[in-house]
């Protein structure tokens, strides 16, 4: 593996040994011990041919040195408040006798006076039961809770943390190598965005005013605590959204300002190292859940937003959605040629191929398991050429094929002027009474926006006439209510696209596939379950994803240390499946990291069918083992199983979700997709905006990003995304023109 500097972009701070968890010193020896349970040293038995290094990580431990502290200091940086308080509670509860007893029974009784262990003195068999007994019965749901962040931070950090060096010691045996380009095209070095981007972190706060004067931006004021400037369209975002909108405005005469709270990377700056790389490009460092941790959710927040660490897939919105969405929700666009022109165009720009010369490891498995039961399975589009064969994007093109807005329509923005403001995080819009006689209440004169860096000390008070939020479906809305906005659809309708996913093993025996689970584009085939109400509106996609060996070990069901090392040494040969259901349920969002979600019995039953699909083609394919990651560890040996047995496993698989539940087997589910939590509608009691994406309740102010979406898409949403900007933006650019 190519080893990296000290200065490699995605590597600053690795290693620095540095903790502010607080944490206490008796809290921090129960989560060792914990940590040394989940994940325990253990005798070696294998065969002889087993390597040097699967025999060293038989014998790790997860209580090893700064492991533990690791885990500390990321619960406490990424998990919800009231959650890591909890996890304290129930550590400090049991680094006492009283309290190991009241949890753990007579698991902790001993020979010797007192005859009470606390947990970190009782014996590894005794730990693991207890651990198993807190994740299966009801009566310790909060336990439950506390100890799932704590399986969840410490199997990340065990499995993606490196060095300096970009190094993990359990990667050998596991059989991972990151996709890492020793010799990249000089291409992958150039900066589009040179010419108009300003990155604070580079800046004074005297050549930061000077980097805006340069770049056309009108300086109407610094009073020493604010910087007050003026352009004619401030964008919030640079996703899918934000930056068609910025494409389409600059190149329409407008002097356009973009605000991305993230940093910008090109393609030499990404590491295709999982862990630094979800820290700095995925919104709170990607471990995001919902309140009750039912939903885990991954989220871009960098230059490019969602489409800079996507999977490529560029599927155009179906059909029978647009039709859905002109006739029932009556936005009439959506059904007209207006909406084809944009997606025709979005596709062009974006470079979007049909085909692809060589598929990877799981889309392989995908396909034939379809063939051999006569299922339709099809091609997905990638915005990318065909010959591309990456399967880490989701951290970043590094290869700088995949055509992110980065790459593309932020590149038209600042070629027309446009300006970018990268580290800046918009505080609040800023409203006044309309006094124009309009019927809306207020008028949007700009943003307020705050700087992160060290450098800049003033906020920036941006003025301009028309603003623009396209800060996503989990930013937008509670940007908008901490302005004051009372619409009550502002953070509602919120979908998700829940995910569950299954598995097989094949072995590397298994000749008919070659390569490692990690190699080759993310998402090239895709099949669609359909049923006999619904084979032209199919709720439910089957698809591949980016599993590094973190977010494996993370969804990875924990029955025990052995089960789960045995289980990460079949990670490169183990293909995965995601099953996408177009959700009827919804949640909210209205506040910044809150998220609330509610699955439907609809759709909880199309995750059914979806995950039961999912095990007939593993099967079908060839695997040895497949399995679904409820928390029982729910597995099905294949090799001479008949068609009775294989039914007989797949009427047992559910779909029950949550933490919180009181389901003793359970699944968490995932989420790369999140829409609809601003929708449009024809009048205020039908949505938060109207069909040119500005707010019923304050003129002057947009919404351009997947919040707008009136329902789920059902398919990969950046088409549909990019194409409903491309229609909202050419409506902002003509107003402006009047």
């Amino acid at each position: 593996m190519m080893r990296r500097s000290e200065c490699h972009p995605l590597l600053r701070g690795t290693g620095t040994g540095k903790f502010t968890h607080g944490f206490s010193t008796a809290e921090m020896d129960t989560l060792t011990s914990i940590c040394d349970t989940l994940l325990p040293p253990l005798p070696f038995n294998s065969p002889t041919t087993t390597t040097p290094a699967e025999k060293a990580f038989y014998q790790v431990s997860g209580a090893q040195s700064p492991i533990p502290e690791e885990v500390a200091e990321t619960a406490r940086k990424r998990g919800l408040i009231e959650i890591v308080l909890l996890v304290r509670v129930v550590l400090w509860i049991l680094a006492t006798r009283l309290g190991t007893l009241l949890l753990c029974g007579s698991l902790c009784f001993c020979e010797k006076w007192p005859f009470v262990c606390k947990f970190s003195e009782m014996p590894l068999e005794k730990r693991e039961e207890a651990l198993r007994r807190w994740f299966k019965n009801k009566v310790f749901t909060p336990v439950r809770a506390a100890l799932a962040l704590i399986k969840l931070v410490f199997l990340y950090v065990f499995f993606s943390r490196v060095d300096v060096n970009g190094d993990n010691p359990s990667w050998e045996a596991i059989k991972y190598v990151p996709e890492i380009d020793e010799h990249p095209s000089k291409s992958s070095d150039a900066r589009p965005l040179e010419k108009g981007i300003i990155e604070p972190n580079n800046e004074t706060e005297s050549s930061f005013k000077k980097s805006l004067l340069q770049k056309g931006i009108r300086i109407a004021g610094d009073d020493g605590h604010t910087l007050s400037v003026e352009c004619d369209v401030v964008v919030v975002g640079s996703g899918c959204g934000g930056g068609v909108a910025a494409a389409i405005l600059a190149s329409s005469g407008q002097k356009v300002m973009i605000l991305e709270k993230g940093n910008y990377f090109i393609a030499s700056d990404y590491s295709s190292l999982e862990g630094p790389s979800l820290e700095q490009l995925y919104e709170a460092g990607a471990i995001f859940a919902t309140d009750d941790g039912k939903v885990l959710i991954l989220a871009g927040s960098t230059v490019g937003g969602g489409s800079a660490v996507n999977w490529s897939a560029s599927i155009k919105t179906p059909d029978h959605v647009l039709q859905e969405w002109a006739e029932s929700h009556k936005i009439p666009f959506f059904g007209t040629s207006e909406y084809q022109v944009a997606m025709d165009a979005v596709c062009k720009r974006i470079g979007v191929s049909e085909d692809c010369e060589e598929e990877g490891f799981q889309n392989q498995v995908l396909r034939k398991g379809c063939e051999n039961l006569g299922l339709k399975v099809e091609k997905v589009p990638r915005n990318s050429t065909t010959g591309h064969y990456c399967g880490s994007c989701g951290y970043g093109c590094r290869k700088g094929e995949k055509q992110g807005t980065d790459s593309t329509w932020l590149v038209d923005a600042v070629n027309h002027g446009a300006v970018i403001i990268t580290n800046c995080k918009a505080e609040r819009f800023i409203l006044e009474r309309n006094k124009n006689g309009s019927m809306k209440k207020s008028k949007c004169l700009g943003v307020i926006a705050n700087v992160w860096s060290d450098n800049i000390t003033k906020k920036l008070h941006i003025k301009a006439k028309a603003t623009i939020s396209a800060c996503g479906a989990l930013l937008t809305p509670p940007l908008m209510i901490s302005s004051g906005l009372r619409n009550k659809h502002i953070g509602r309708n919120l979908h998700l696209h829940p995910v569950l996913m299954t598995w097989g093993y094949f072995p590397e025996s298994n000749s008919g596939f070659k390569g490692k689970s990690y190699e080759g584009g993310i998402i090239t085939s895709v099949h669609k379950v359909v049923s006999e109400e619904s084979k032209s509106n199919p709720k439910t996609i089957i698809e591949t994803p980016l599993l590094g060996p973190g977010s494996c070990a993370v969804l990875v069901p924990w029955v025990s240390g052995l089960d789960i090392k045995q289980r990460m040494l079949k990670y490169s040969r183990t293909a995965h499946f995601i099953t996408i259901v177009r959700d009827s349920g919804s949640g909210a969002v209205r506040s910044e990291g809150r998220v609330s979600y509610n699955l439907s019995e609809e759709d909880r039953e199309n995750l059914k069918k979806g995950l039961r699909q999912s095990l007939r083609i593993l099967v079908a394919a060839g695997a040895t083992e497949v399995g679904t990651h409820r928390s029982d560890g729910q597995r099905l040996e294949c090799k001479g199983i008949g068609k009775e047995e294989l039914e007989e496993f797949l009427d047992s698989v559910s779909a029950e979700g949550g933490l919180l539940s009181l389901s003793k087997d359970w699944n968490v589910y995932t989420s790369a997709h999140q829409m609809g939590s601003c929708k449009i509608g024809v009048s205020e009691t039908e949505g938060a905006i109207d069909q040119n994406g500005e707010s019923w309740e304050a003129e002057g102010l947009f919404v351009c990003d997947a919040s707008v979406l009136p329902t789920a898409v059902g398919v990969n949403p950046m088409i549909t995304i990019q194409s409903t900007a491309y229609c909202i933006s050419n409506r902002i650019a003509a107003l402006l023109r009047k």
